[in-house]
């Protein structure tokens, strides 16, 4: 940070724990070499370090944030170990850091806090050229981690990087880039430096010196080097093309200026020209009213100023006509006087307060973050637009899609809205689920209850219609498949493996409805085995379907099918997997893999054991282990 007040280590992380009333915020937190687990115990811990180092004036806190690629969402120990590499990389291993990462925009990013203070030798760790080992960090991180890859180097200039930043995230083009895109093919082709102004000219710039170099300026008076539109373009290169620079003044005009440099919002999919007047008449609007209000707060301050002086200067001359010794005079000017500066400071402080509050109810807003609050006001046409200018990226993850792929209509008020990313991601969340609509699918966040995924199946049902596509893990597929068929939702999968377990689940909940209400009141015991069956197996064979159908891409996967009585005898245990609420025992035999539905005795049983280890099925299809059936 370049402002050291921008990285104060309390204000940090006070920052980075507000979860700014959205429950998908905070997704991750650790707090690294402190006594104290909790975040603000370990913020007084991190201050109190850095108190103790007196002599260094640079930043005593090192604010780092590690993004991901759009749709990677790594679980929690990947997430732990990636922190503690980038840490010991940079030469931070020791020191004491709070982590915090952020689940509510495009990118799952984490920040980290890092105190830059050793806390046992007191002295500051600045690494050096830290960009080149982040880089050759995240390149290894990415290969042992299996991450999507990204560029970690950058090959531009500072001013390209900033120009870049301005039209990812405000959304509105730079001058750099309209120049890039406008005139660049032009100026490489000129032969001469009345060409190269003659095609400034048309585009209503100027080249001009400054410094040691030439820089491009509009008719605004904005600049940008030229070297940093194209390093052909310095002044180096073009005085070895076209010997001493020669100024626009000592050259003729060539022609009148066709067109001219306008900051308006960057080229998309959608025509944005009436949406960005709005914009631009509502920002007029709020700049007139803020000025309109700060000069009222401001003459209301000098009317009290005023009277408070009038008020000391009024004391003043009484106390002159008073016949009183020097000495008395003296004090009694001593409470006159700081009466009137306790006055001023009452006054400036209120005065400051009105200013944040008047500052705050008239923010100005960059064009994206002012689609993004209508967008998640309702406007459909904010939303629109938003999702016109994000860059297609194919969604990751758990997912529930149409047939064709088609667009999301507008419609509110099923699940609670949360935010709008500024892609026009929206996130709804139910309970400690959360849905993210993408305009192309909706992303169901890992470890989703039933309620959860029962409402972004009514969501997709609502979007696409009733013929629904799902991507995602295996576990995913089976806990939809189970939700759609207990719910009765009327639906149809694309994908005919999980249609036709849905209609054997169908089926198979429709007897069982009948039990239930003969024998379940009087059945307080542990569930049958006839009961276990029918549950049972029907998960089991939902979880062997998906294992089978990786197999035909994935050979090393083992060949998978439904324990019978015919595999009495001794099996190897492989595992116990819980699949839609319903427990499966693994067991090897001949290189085939045998599933079992088990109760939760049967699970707690197993739990002990280790995998690989021998285990006997009796004729009963009951495992026995160590001399203990269950």
């Amino acid at each position: 940070m370049k402002s050291v007040k921008k990285s104060d280590c309390s204000s940090l992380v006070k920052y980075l724990a507000d979860n700014q009333a959205k429950q998908s915020r905070i997704a991750y937190t650790s707090v690294i070499n402190c006594q104290s687990i909790d975040l603000q115990g370990a913020v007084i811990e991190m201050m109190a370090i850095q108190g103790m180092n007196t002599r260094t004036e640079a930043d005593k806190t090192y604010h780092l944030i590690v993004s991901f690629r759009p749709g990677e969402r790594p679980e929690d120990s990947v997430i732990k170990a990636i922190e503690s590499e980038i840490c010991k990389g940079l030469g931070y291993g020791e020191h004491q850091r709070v982590s915090v990462a952020h689940d509510d925009t495009d990118n799952f990013h984490l920040h980290m806090a890092i105190n830059k203070i050793h806390p046992v030798r007191l002295t500051i760790h600045n690494p050096y050229n830290d960009y080149k080992t982040l880089a050759k960090l995240c390149g290894a991180l990415e290969l042992q981690f299996g991450l999507e890859f990204d560029n970690h180097l950058a090959a531009r200039v500072e001013s390209e990087n900033r120009a870049q930043d301005m039209e990812h995230h405000a959304g509105v083009e730079s001058l750099l880039g309209w120049i890039k895109r406008e005139c660049l093919a032009q100026l490489l082709l000129a032969n001469s430096w009345a060409q190269i102004h003659g095609v400034l000219q048309t585009h209503n710039l100027v080249l001009v010196e400054r410094g040691n170099g030439l820089v491009i300026c509009d008719q605004a008076g904005l600049m940008v080097k030229a070297s940093s539109v194209s390093r052909a373009l310095s002044k180096t290169k073009l005085v070895e093309r076209f010997g001493e620079y020669k100024s626009e003044s000592n050259l003729i005009k060539l022609r009148e200026s066709i067109k001219h440099y306008e900051a308006r919002p960057m080229r998309s999919g959608m025509d944005t020209t009436l949406l960005y007047e709005r914009y631009k008449n509502e920002q007029q609007r709020i700049s007139h009213n803020r000025g309109s209000e700060w000069q009222v707060l401001r003459a209301k301050r000098e009317r009290s100023l005023t009277g408070v002086k009038r008020a000391g200067q009024l004391k003043r001359s009484s106390v002159k006509l008073l016949g009183s010794s020097r000495t008395e005079k003296k004090c009694l000017y001593a409470l006159i006087s700081r009466d009137v500066k306790s006055e001023f400071n009452r006054i400036n402080e209120q005065y400051r307060r009105e200013r944040e509050r008047l500052v705050k109810k008239y923010q100005p807003l960059q064009w994206a973050d002012w689609l993004r609050q209508g967008a998640t006001s309702g406007d459909p046409e904010a939303l629109k637009a938003l999702r016109a200018r994000k860059v297609s990226h194919e969604c990751k993850g758990n997912t529930l899609s149409a047939k064709s792929g088609g667009k999301l209509k507008w419609i509110g008020g099923k699940l609670i809205q949360e935010s709008v990313t500024k892609k026009g991601t929206i996130i709804y969340h139910i309970g400690t689920s959360s849905v993210r609509d993408d305009g192309d699918s909706l992303k169901v966040s890992r470890g989703a209850t039933e309620e959860g995924l029962k409402a972004a199946l009514l969501l997709a049902i609502d979007r696409y219609g009733t013929q629904i596509t799902v991507n995602g893990s295996a576990d995913f597929k089976i806990q939809i498949v189970t939700v759609a068929a207990k719910a009765k939702l009327q639906l149809t999968f694309i994908d005919s493996g999980l249609e036709q377990q849905r209609k054997a689940l169908v089926k198979q909940e429709k007897p069982e409805e009948n039990e239930s209400k003969t024998t379940d009141k009087s059945n307080k015991g542990p569930i049958s085995s006839d009961k276990l069956e029918k549950h049972g197996f029907a998960t089991a064979d939902l979880y062997i379907n998906e294992r089978e159908h990786k197999r035909l891409t994935l050979p090393d996967i083992k060949k998978h099918r439904r324990y019978t009585e015919a595999d009495n005898g001794l099996v190897t245990f492989m595992g116990v997997r819980n699949v839609a609420g319903e427990s499966l025992a693994l067991l090897e035999r001949n290189e085939v893999i045998l599933v079992m539905p088990i109760d939760q005795k049967t699970v707690n049983s197993l739990s002990r054991l280790a995998i690989g280890e021998a285990v006997t099925c009796t004729g009963r299809g009951i495992v026995k282990t160590k001399g203990k059936s269950r």
